[in-house]
């Protein structure tokens, strides 16, 4: 499993019994046999499952998708919207039943599952079929060499600093290298003002501080934890990493409570000024502002190994989309992936979502209005989209696997070969 984009290597639970099927499809509002289908007229009507109507502004998706019908003629959509959680029952249930519709809203994770069961089409297949030129694509999510989704929009994870406390503590300017980052936390952890210089999430009841925090500093050197999409834990670079973060641990600067801490607690430390540094979705930047208007805040690319002098690798989740294997209509399935890549489309969309484009010529109206938007899409044009959980398999257990190994070694239990070894032996047995 591979996401791949602009030349760069990156990266069921199955619903059993029918009836569970019929009533969970029921329940979300779709029929078994979907409204998809041909009138009288030979119009065609695709069904489109995602969680990103209810996300964005009343009637924006909506807008959107009447433009494209206006583009189309003959083609219709009937958007089948719902939260996240219930997009995800639906689409699985769909894949057990062999009723998916004919677009579908994809999380990265759910991928090499839905391909391996044959439930997603061939991207790739269809890509060529249609003459589409692929060019413009910031990335595409494989499986053995074929695309099976494309991220429509991406959200990245930079590094947010507290400027104030940096200055506080005699930094002038957000760290660019690992040294520059090491300094700085121990810094701002000698104010003696109960501040710590970093924080890591590292819980393994929600493991995404493996990859958003630990894995980041691999992939912003431009590094990766896979070898022919196989686990390869044991690397010079994955383990510069670790041995770099044990070093912070060892050092004192890492908030305390970081193996029960999650995501929101990381966000929460830092925007009531008690860390100095943290690598976080730029989704949380409004929030940050609303919750604390005084915070003096910044966003940089992620520090790299000193010297390093390439494209740093910075972290990201998507709206990614696809088109199921059961539809008997994948030629307008794809004309309305394609109309949503393109990219004045892609740009409408990106705004909409305050995310960054899937489209690499197409720019958010939010970064020309926006400082730190701007800053941050600064760092996203400058260096490449990376995430190589997406699309393996059991995705979030092997972020668990690996932050139980992380946990004993930061505790003292074991060495950093050691963590590694043994969490590359947890993961060839989940390949």
């Amino acid at each position: 499993m591979t996401s791949t984009g602009q030349g760069h290597s990156k990266a069921l639970k199955m619903v059993g019994a029918a009836t569970a099927v019929v009533s969970l499809l029921t329940a979300t509002g779709c029929s078994a046999g979907g409204a998809s289908g041909t009138d009288a007229d030979g119009d065609v009507t695709i069904e489109f499952a995602q969680w990103w109507e209810p996300e964005l502004p009343d009637g924006e998706f909506r807008a959107l998708i009447d433009q494209f019908e206006e583009e189309n003629p003959g083609i219709k959509v009937d958007l089948v919207s719902g939260p996240y959680a219930s997009t995800k029952e639906q689409l699985f249930a769909g894949a057990a039943s062999g009723t998916m519709p004919d677009v579908v809203g994809l999380d990265g994770a759910w991928v090499n599952d839905f391909a391996a069961q044959g439930v997603i089409a061939n991207l790739t297949e269809l890509m060529t079929d249609s003459g589409y030129d692929e060019s413009e694509l910031a990335s595409q999510i494989q499986v053995d060499g074929a695309t099976y989704m494309i991220p429509v929009v991406n959200f990245v994870y930079p590094m947010f600093t507290n400027d104030a406390l940096l200055a506080e503590a005699g930094v002038m300017s957000p760290p660019s290298t690992r040294t520059e980052f090491a300094d700085a936390a121990s810094k701002i952890t000698a104010l003696d003002n109960g501040a710590s210089g970093w924080v890591l999430p590292l819980s393994l009841e929600s493991p995404n501080g493996v990859q958003n925090d630990v894995m980041s500093w691999v992939w912003a050197s431009g590094g990766s934890m896979l070898d022919a999409g196989q686990p390869d834990l044991t690397n010079a670079e994955v383990t510069s990493a670790v041995d770099y973060i044990s070093e912070l641990w060892d050092a004192g600067v890492i908030a305390p409570g970081s193996f029960t801490m999650k995501e929101q607690d990381k966000v929460e430390e830092f925007t009531n000024g008690r860390v100095g540094m943290m690598i976080d979705s730029l989704a949380h930047i409004n929030l940050i502002r609303e919750t604390n208007p005084d915070l003096e805040f910044s966003i940089s690319a992620i520090p790299a190994e000193d010297g390093y002098d390439g494209e740093r690798g910075i972290p990201y989740a998507s709206w990614g989309i696809g088109v199921a294997e059961n539809s008997e209509h994948k030629d307008a399935a794809f004309k309305l992936v394609s109309y949503l890549m393109s990219e004045d489309v892609n740009s409408d969309l990106s705004t909409m979502a305050n995310a960054f484009p899937g489209n690499t010529e197409s720019v958010p109206a939010f970064v020309t209005d926006d400082e730190l938007f701007a800053k941050a899409f600064e760092i996203y044009q400058a260096g490449y989209p990376a995430n190589e959980f997406t699309g393996l398999p059991v995705a979030e257990e092997l972020m668990r696997l690996l932050g139980e190994q992380l946990q004993s070694e930061l505790d003292g239990q074991q060495s950093v070969d050691e963590a590694l070894k043994n969490a590359q032996t947890a993961w060839k047995s989940e390949f």
